[in-house]
């Protein structure tokens, strides 16, 4: 082919590399092993747009780089098929989630093939796959039938949590519940029946079953996500979100908090990023503190099974030094003590106040520290430290799921406590000599000594401390604890497309063991989803597969919630390892191959779910000895987005007709902005036919009044804003379209020419021709513009060489360095200097498509065989840089003549400084400036300059 045509080209590799496996990749210990993952997507409807590549094509270019480097390498691809928008769909037509999922994938795998991704597609994963989610339904079996066990630092089997009861009862047992467990000795326990022995394991295990309060959303019927919960309203479809006490299945994460933690500082993540993660999890050191209800508080007539009633009230601070200067303690709304605790007078606005909690979503309460809102209850506790009555309030800024869901107020230490005793009219109590000014805001110091502050009166913050902690244990009114942010993850969505729990209840029994949760026999996975007449909850008010007709297990019932949309996403790097084993969700042998993910690359937003969860599930896997490493991936990379840019056509306001004016004249007018299709627009300029026929809401006949001709000649130009790229802003542009018109290697090297990787930056077409050319000039330096072969063999110069092993230096760099825009820079620079230098040898040009095939790999292989071979480049090694190449033969010294540059002369660069003074001084043009007169003295700097001083 002289011709160079991309379509052609990228059709005949893109079938030669999936008849032949090209990507197809096995264990082979003869090969230092590499693991490049990226987070796998979710089939959207709409398909990839061009900013969805970007991390994609970055990884394959890396991967390709290090199979040239002898690695065997895993790079993978799936698809993170259970969610929520196939759902609705679902619901709007009745097609099975199934049916839309597979067609979106259909299109994604089409899309991807296209951009000549080397994924080895033979290990496609899908999460909605029974294939997939029957391991996905066994790990959190495992987790069902674990426990923490904090003496070995470890998830352990849930017989040796029987065999310490049996021993010592819970007498010694250190694991990660409350202390308001049932307490027991090993004579109590033995004497417990199977069922009761079982009940109480429950308490124990790293998923369970509790009342928790959650995002739910009526309209979806279903429990969401902090982070599918925006501004009070679910994210897809913008339906009001309100809080709720739900029985949930839960994950116990918590107990891996510190892992979570220490485990960063094994792994090569960004600094943001780690933080980010350490602020989620929150550990905090402080003191538990119990404050008992003032006597007759507690409300007895109002007390339900949900409300029970206790005579104290637990607080967990990091401030316990501040203890004195309580002055009210506030409760969230959904704590379970706040009915019981309202009295009479105060009944009707606790309701109505707990009414508008509802309405928020927990980020949304804790993010605002501006409002100041609570109700009071009319009850009071009684302060230990000094007797003093504080009453207790409820307000929307307290989390029943964070620490115990009740904080002391302490106005002079804290703002927002500060911000609430000055609305309500609280006493704001001076606990340190050097607070300053607390009349105007609160001080939060541990400078100085402390006031007002009995026992601690006098001292300093540290012994203050230590002598509070102290008294609390010795009395019994609290204790020294470590506290996280972090809460245990709920493991149910209310919904039909997702993975079934594979638990069923048991039927009530004499001996109390009614409605139990049991796991289903393992030989009975996966648990599939049933068929059922529609996607909705039920009229009861169920979730969605309490419509499916008799699915049961052996007679009882199954859980009806599904697993959340991050199950599937948390272990799915294992089976990319071993993806059609059907034992096992990956070998022994694969996964002490593979070990982990050695480069992971995704977005940012997914910094306290997917990883966070991923990392836990990893972590637990080992602790279960299924896998060797504590973490899951060690190199992790945030792309940056690409923004789309956005066009706008101009809407003349008021005129008889629609009409729309040119950019450039819509200053002479008054004008409604609006986002036009990018498609239609190139270099800014509207195809006005098109724009007349895929719009429906401008009329049979608008008017254009154009630039350079007015309303019957001339163009009409958009003006445009970067904007993130979206349907609504009509900025979304395909990559298909692109890879037809440029084709898949310009499309690759335009990605990564735009910027780096991890910043954003914006799309713009316009620039794609640069890299077309480019290209094209490659090509040319193996045929003319007639279709003439121009490679020769022969011996390469010196400036080939220089030119090439540069370019192989730099390109290797940024490789490495993720540094791939500037690598695109070097390439166009070694091609304009080859071409400048007329080269057209093979043993130059052979190199030079070697290192540029991981960025452009259809054309490199198809001039790789044009210059003779018969192999895939995809095999070949990367060239080795040898630094004589770019080791000058000489240099040209500017001579100065009392500091004026009167003369340039060229001296071989290792010519010594006598050898050049010599030469010098016997130039002719030197003496010429010299006119007879004899130099002080010579400066000689080699490789800089000569300076003669007369």
């Amino acid at each position: 082919m002289s011709e160079f045509n991309h379509r052609e080209i990228e059709k005949k590799w893109q079938k030669f590399w999936e008849e032949n496996g090209t990507y197809k990749v096995e264990i082979d210990h003869s090969k230092p092993k590499y693991y490049v993952l990226d987070m796998f997507p979710y089939p959207s409807g709409a398909g990839l747009h061009v900013g969805h590549p970007l991390g994609y094509i970055a990884t394959d270019i890396y991967s390709r780089y290090k199979r040239l480097k002898g690695f065997n390498v895993l790079h993978p691809m799936g698809f993170d098929s259970f969610g929520l928008p196939a759902e609705q769909y679902a619901i709007q037509t009745g097609q099975h989630p199934a049916v839309t999922t597979e067609s979106n994938i259909t299109t994604y795998i089409s899309q991807l093939k296209k951009i000549g991704f080397c994924y080895d597609w033979t290990r496609e994963v899908r999460t909605s796959d029974p294939k997939y989610y029957k391991w996905t339904q066994w790990i959190f079996m495992e987790l069902f039938n674990s426990w923490y066990n904090k003496e070995s630092d470890k998830a352990e089997l849930i017989e040796t949590l029987y065999a310490k009861f049996e021993q010592n009862g819970t007498s010694g047992v250190k694991t990660v519940i409350g202390d308001d467990v049932l307490s027991f000795t090993a004579e109590a326990w033995k004497g417990f029946n199977e069922t009761e022995k079982y009940k109480i394991s429950l308490d124990y295990r790293l998923t369970y079953l509790s009342d928790a309060v959650v995002n739910f959303c009526p309209a979806l019927g279903m429990v969401l996500s902090n982070d599918e919960v925006k501004d009070g309203v679910s994210e897809r479809g913008g339906y009001p979100v309100i809080q709720k006490k739900m029985q949930q299945w839960m994950m116990r994460i918590i107990a891996y908090a510190d892992r979570l933690i220490s485990g960063l500082d094994l792994v090569d993540w960004s600094d943001s990023l780690k933080e980010q993660q350490k602020n989620w999890i929150g550990r905090s050191v402080g003191a538990m503190v119990r404050f008992t209800i003032e006597e007759n508080n507690l409300n007895s007539e109002i007390v339900s099974d949900s409300s029970p009633v206790r005579n104290s009230i637990e607080v967990f601070t990091t401030r316990v030094d501040t203890i004195y200067g309580v002055s009210f303690m506030v409760l969230a709304p959904e704590h379970e003590l706040v009915a019981s605790l309202t009295t009479p007078e105060q009944k009707n606005s606790i309701e109505n106040y707990i009414s508008e909690t509802q309405k928020r979503s927990e980020l949304d309460r804790v993010s605002d520290v501006r409002s100041v809102s609570g109700a009071f209850t009319g009850s009071y506790c009684i302060n230990p430290f000094n007797g003093e009555k504080v009453p207790i309030w409820i307000a929307d800024y307290v989390l029943a799921g964070y620490g115990t869901g009740a904080v002391m107020g302490v106005p002079s230490g804290d703002q927002r406590d500060w911000n609430f005793a000055t609305h309500f009219g609280l006493p704001i109590v001076q606990i340190l000599d050097s607070q300053t000014d607390i009349s105007t805001q609160a001080d939060s110091t541990k400078e100085g000594k402390y006031i007002n502050s009995g026992m601690i009166d006098g001292l300093g913050y540290k012994e203050a401390t230590a002598k509070l902690i102290v008294f609390m244990e010795e009395n019994g009114i609290g204790k020294g604890k470590v506290n996280y942010r972090l809460r245990d993850a709920v493991f149910a969505r209310q919904r039909y497309w997702g993975e079934p729990v594979p638990v069923y209840f048991s039927p009530p029994t004499p001996d109390g063991g009614g409605n139990l949760p049991y796991l289903i026999d393992e030989k009975d996975l996966p648990l599939v989803l049933p068929e059922i007449d529609k996607y909705l909850p039920t009229e009861e008010g169920e979730p969605p597969l309490g419509r499916a007709e008799g699915w049961n297990y052996k007679g009882n019932e199954y859980e009806l919630s599904t697993m959340p949309g991050w199950a599937g996403s948390s272990w799915y790097w294992f089976r990319y390892m071993d993806a059609h084993n059907n034992q096992e969700f990956a070998s022994k042998e694969a996964i002490d191959y593979w070990q982990n993910v050695d480069l992971y690359l995704g977005g940012t937003e997914h910094a306290t779910g997917h990883l966070l969860y991923s990392r836990f599930w990893n972590k637990f896997l080992k602790d279960r000895g299924y896998v060797p490493q504590e973490e899951f991936a060690m190199k992790l990379i945030n792309q940056g987005m690409i923004m789309g840019r956005s066009s706008f056509v101009y809407r003349v306001k008021d005129a008889e007709k629609i009409t729309f004016v040119s950019f450039g004249l819509k200053d002479n007018y008054e004008t409604t902005k609006l986002h036009v299709d990018v498609n239609i627009v190139e270099n800014d300029i509207l195809d006005i036919e098109k724009f007349k026929a895929n719009r429906n809401d401008i009329g049979d006949d608008p008017q254009f009044i154009l630039e350079d001709g007015g309303s019957s000649h001339g163009k009409y130009v958009c003006g445009s804003e970067v904007e993130k790229m979206s349907k609504s802003k009509y900025n979304v542009v395909n990559p298909d379209t692109i890879v037809e018109k440029y084709g898949a290697d310009t499309f690759r090297l335009y990605e990564m020419f735009l910027g780096p990787l991890t910043e954003s930056k914006p799309w713009d077409t316009r620039g794609i021709e640069g890299t077309y050319r480019f290209i094209r000039k490659l090509w040319r330096l193996f045929f003319d513009q007639n279709g003439k072969y121009l490679v020769i063999d022969a011996e390469p110069t010196k400036e080939e060489l220089k030119a090439l092993h540069k370019t192989i230096k730099k390109v290797a760099e940024d490789i490495e360095d993720f540094s791939f825009n500037t690598s695109v820079s070097s390439f166009m620079i070694c091609v304009n200097d080859l071409s400048d230098l007329k080269c057209h040898k093979k043993a130059i040009l052979e190199k030079l498509v070697v290192i540029l095939s991981p960025y452009a790999p259809h054309v490199t292989e198809e001039l790789w065989q044009i210059l003779g071979n018969t192999d895939s480049i995809t095999v070949q090694e990367f060239p080795i840089f040898d630094a004589k190449h770019l080791i000058e033969d000489s240099f040209e010294y500017p001579i100065q003549i009392n500091g004026k540059v009167r003369a340039t002369l060229n001296f071989p660069a290792d010519m010594n400084k006598e050898e050049i003074e010599k030469l010098v001084m016997e130039n002719d043009l030197v003496l010429k400036w010299l006119e007879g007169a004899t130099p002080k003295k010579v400066i000689v700097v080699p490789k800089r300059i000569v300076n003669v001083v007369v």
